[in-house]
């Protein structure tokens, strides 16, 4: 009996696509935003100015189409986005389900799953732990921020593990949230894709976010510094007030630093990572020393001076060196020297974990994690984990 012949969807065209790799080295040339998406477009744009970031590689756009099309999956993913509607939550819901039940059932590409292997062992290949990022084609752009709204999976060791991660991280291309934001922005769910990032994971001893322009006032000659112990997820998770430090852009001298008390840090484990208390002793104790922090607003300067604008920038610490594990452009820093209004309620929303704060208390914590770039207005007590419902964001000049 002859084997059926691979189910080619018509959103991809195998004689255009067939030069195109799947996979690319982390400062090639060719990793745009449409091959890489946003955050490996933004790896490679730093990576190949010399800036320290973790060796790594693209597994591209190509490969992502190649799936759905080889497993006809492009009109059923249309069809289930067709019935959802930002402000029927649950329907962003069905359809993530929807699509990720798709995903889960039909085997990655022999010819996908080779190039990623391949490039694996270049890298270092073996049980070398690596992280493997989502990178989607509607994402950090200058405009709109799509943080947080695709997976990330940290401390994978080996190929089975990988390549399993790889595909969830296509199937996340999906969330609720990120249907419900697409579809409120208007963008075309027939129009994204997903690469994926892979990149060795740095052993980090301290984590944080770096802002080159403060996000609370709006001054623009000041870095502010986000702290905290081990990876970064416990801060991209606002499960940890880390340590504050501003400093001055043009001198490098430290303005103010606000030590808090970290009880919780992300590790790594055998297999994935985990939350676990933070040693009493290190509690209270500073993250980066003034020197430190000073390297670290060098760097947030030369990132800021390679991309033109205000920067928004992961970074980790290691053995006394400093890496970027990403910067996008701070899409909510509206107005120069305005920063929140002191009537300003705003909701920071990590999934699962809804907090309020008031505008004192936003100005000490508020831009402690990530999750300013979901900052929601809050005006309904219907609004759900996906974004959906009645939430939108929020156009305070931050």
């Amino acid at each position: 009996m002859n084997e059926e012949a691979p189910i080619i969807s018509r959103d991809f065209d195998a004689n255009t696509e067939q030069d195109s790799p799947l996979v690319l080295a982390l400062d090639d040339v060719s990793a745009t935003l449409e091959h890489v998406g946003g955050k490996g477009s933004s790896l490679a744009r730093l990576a190949a100015a010399g800036l320290p970031v973790p060796p790594g590689f693209h597994i591209t756009t190509t490969a992502y189409r190649l799936f759905v099309a080889r497993h006809g999956l492009q009109e059923q993913i249309l069809a289930a986005v067709s019935m959802a509607s930002p402000d029927q939550p649950a329907t962003c819901d069905v359809a993530a389900q929807t699509i990720a039940a798709l995903f889960a059932q039909h085997p990655m590409p022999d010819e996908v799953a080779s190039a990623i292997r391949q490039a694996y062992t270049r890298l270092g290949g073996g049980d070398l732990p690596v992280a493997v990022r989502s990178s989607a084609t509607a994402e950090d752009l200058p405009d709109l921020s799509f943080a947080g709204q695709q997976e990330t999976y940290l401390n994978m060791h080996g190929e089975a593990q990988v390549l399993d991660a790889v595909k969830r991280c296509w199937a996340s291309l999906w969330t609720a949230r990120a249907i419900g934001y697409r579809i409120r922005n208007h963008i075309a769910a027939a129009s994204v894709s997903l690469a994926v990032v892979v990149q060795e994971l740095v052993p980090a001893e301290a984590a944080g976010i770096l802002f080159t322009a403060n996000p609370v006032t709006g001054v623009h000659d000041q870095i502010m510094i986000n702290a905290a112990w081990g990876l970064g997820e416990a801060i991209v998770g606002g499960l940890v007030t880390p340590d504050t430090v501003v400093v001055d852009k043009n001198s490098g001298a430290i303005v103010t630093s606000e030590i808090n008390e970290k009880d919780v840090m992300t590790v790594r484990k055998p297999i994935g990572t985990l939350e676990e208390p933070v040693p009493a002793d290190r509690r209270m104790q500073a993250v980066l020393s003034p020197t430190q922090a000073g390297e670290l607003a060098r760097l947030g300067v030369r990132i800021e001076e390679l991309y033109g604008q205000p920067m928004d920038i992961e970074w980790v610490l290691s053995a006394d060196r400093f890496f970027i594990v990403q910067a996008r452009p701070i899409t909510t820093l509206h107005n120069k020297n305005q920063g929140i209004g002191d009537d300003a309620l705003l909701l920071v929303a990590p999934p699962n974990r809804h907090r309020r704060y008031d505008a004192d208390t936003l100005h000490r914590r508020l831009f402690a994690n990530r999750q300013h770039r979901r900052t929601l207005l809050y005006e309904s007590e219907s609004a759900d984990d996906n974004g959906c419902g009645s939430w939108h964001e929020s156009q305070a000049p931050l």
